[in-house]
């Protein structure tokens, strides 16, 4: 086994991966060349060699650049990893001091968690950090995954049911859904919506598709019900104005709903029926494991809003 690898290492020039990972983080031949102070020849004569290696085209030429194929993106899952641990192994992994670094963090995470999350979070930087500074960057379970894989963004939060091996999951919190209406609009003969009162007012929804039909109006077919869905919208700062307005409901996670509850004075129900429990979670590249800087900040997360504690502050945000 020790006499194949090390054959095919001298058949391999180990520089290429170096132009494979420029080539899929620019996107171009020229751009990656210049990034590798390369001239454009030398490039393209490695995405040859590179391309004869691996028996795949790797990278097909588009009028805006190049796209990389099925197989260079598997390629790059293994190869960014391994370029990040040897780099690791041949230089000292640098410290991370929070009130001296400089240091800008691409986040990514939903409207409704930059709401509840960012103004703790930007508190404690404050504090701690004065020179550190985020970019939040909408995404969604179905994105944050790419987003990751493509350096979009270094850390993401919300709901992914799945994670991939290359990365890696910290859980955070649970929330549920719940309704939040105006009490002056919406009456209530306690202090709880019941099936009918939910079913006779008209209601806002949030759908990152903006239809009209979604999670709760499944949960309402399985029992032969259907809601009057009079607005949906990919997200969620239009809706607490429209339900402080008029009389209508809407049905959002119980941490989104707090924040409306406590600043627009606005009241918040559970649901008259069962739905299950999601977990808000840190996800990352496990390529960054390592990472003294990223480590800190999912360290914040953790402190701030953590499993063993509730979210706070969300009345402020």
């Amino acid at each position: 086994m020790t006499n194949i690898i090390e054959n095919d290492f001298r058949r391999f020039d180990l520089n290429l991966l170096l132009a494979f990972r420029a080539l899929m983080q620019e996107r171009s031949v020229t751009r990656a060349a210049q990034r590798l102070f390369l001239g454009q020849p030398a490039l393209s004569g490695a995405l040859k060699r590179l391309r004869d290696a691996f028996g795949d085209e790797l990278f097909v030429r588009t009028p805006h650049g190049v796209t990389p194929t099925p197989r260079a993106l598997e390629l790059a899952r293994q190869i960014e990893p391994f370029l990040q641990a040897l780099h690791q192994a041949l230089t000292q992994p640098p410290q991370f001091e929070p009130a001296l670094a400089q240091r800008v963090f691409r986040i990514g995470l939903s409207d409704s968690l930059e709401v509840l999350l960012m103004p703790e979070i930007m508190e404690r930087l404050a504090a701690c950090a004065p020179n550190v500074k985020l970019i939040a960057r909408t995404t969604d379970s179905t994105r944050a995954a790419t987003m990751l894989d493509e350096g979009a963004i270094e850390l993401a939060v919300g709901v992914f049911p799945e994670c991939m091996p290359w990365q890696r999951r910290k859980p955070l919190f649970q929330w549920r859904f719940v309704s939040v209406y105006n009490p002056r609009l919406v009456k209530t003969r306690r202090k709880r919506l019941s099936m009918d009162e939910f079913l006779q007012h008209r209601h806002v929804m949030t759908s990152f598709s903006a239809g009209l039909h979604g999670f709760i109006d499944e949960r309402l077919d399985l029992q032969g019900l259907k809601r009057d869905v009079a607005f949906s919208s990919s997200n969620f700062a239009t809706s607490p104005f429209i339900v402080r307005r008029t009389a209508a409901i809407a049905t959002v996670p119980d941490f989104i709903g707090r924040v409306w509850r406590d600043t627009l004075d606005l009241a918040m129900s559970p649901l008259p029926f069962d739905v299950p429990a999601y977990e808000v979670s840190l996800m990352w590249a496990a390529a960054h494991d390592e990472e003294p800087g990223l480590a800190w900040l999912a360290a914040e997360f953790v402190d701030a809003f953590g499993v063993t504690e509730k979210p706070r502050r969300a009345s402020n945000a």
